[in-house]
């Protein structure tokens, strides 16, 4: 056992010398990065999706819809490697930026709709108190709708900034060197499974369940201010 910790962690894998365990903490920064950025740009694509989808024109509505019907009906590791090898193909655009934007565009069609949830959870009736006081529809929205649904949906988004952590275990289907792939390369330069299998699925455990923990901890302050 021991021999095998040291086999897949500690020692040199390969002809390049890199230690197993400096390639797994390489592809845990990877994910983290990828995740934090394909999260800003999924709560900005979120927003105005939703913001198109709430408008009276159909066509405005519609490329919403389907970006969201699209996204939804089809696996993230499938647009990932659409967009990389197609899409993106003709960009030269790294991996790490091809993986953002696609982890973007998916999470961007669920915060959609979370973010469409918690504006329809916000009572009519103040809607109306404030057009009726002179706001504007944009301005009623920013002001009056908006506080209180982004404070509605805050632990939603939370979720879905943990769904899309575990998500980035694909990456390596582009060639990605995330958290996930350098396990793989371990494994497969060491033919030793189990460490580095079940490292990653550690890591991944612990990131989860810590985000996861600071969440419950947000959710209760947010209890406690209503």
């Amino acid at each position: 056992m021991l021999e095998a910790i040291n086999t897949s962690l500690f020692s040199p894998i390969g002809d390049d010398g890199m230690i197993g365990i400096l390639l797994i903490l390489n592809g845990l920064k990877v994910t983290l990065i990828v995740t934090f950025f394909a999260m800003l740009l999924g709560a900005v694509l979120g927003v105005g999706t939703t913001l198109m989808k709430m408008s009276s024109k159909w066509y405005i509505r519609f490329p919403a819809e389907l970006y969201v019907g699209v996204i939804r009906g089809t696996p993230v590791v499938v647009q990932l490697v659409i967009l990389y090898f197609i899409v993106l193909a003709a960009l030269d655009v790294d991996k790490i930026t091809a993986a953002i934007i696609a982890f973007g565009l998916n999470s961007g069609a669920y915060i959609s709709e979370i973010i469409r949830a918690g504006i329809q959870a916000v009572d009519k009736g103040q809607t109306e108190a404030a057009r009726s006081l002179g706001l504007s529809q944009a301005m009623t929205m920013k002001l009056i709708i908006l506080p209180q649904a982004i404070k509605n949906i805050l632990p939603a988004l939370g979720n879905e900034f943990i769904v899309l952590l575990k998500e980035t275990a694909v990456i390596g289907f582009i060639g990605g060197v995330d958290l996930m792939r350098a396990g793989e390369i371990i494994r497969s330069r060491t033919f030793e499974d189990s460490i580095p299998l079940f490292t990653c699925a550690l890591i991944y455990l612990f990131l989860t369940y810590s985000f996861t923990f600071m969440l419950s901890k947000f959710e209760k302050r947010l209890k406690q201010s209503d």
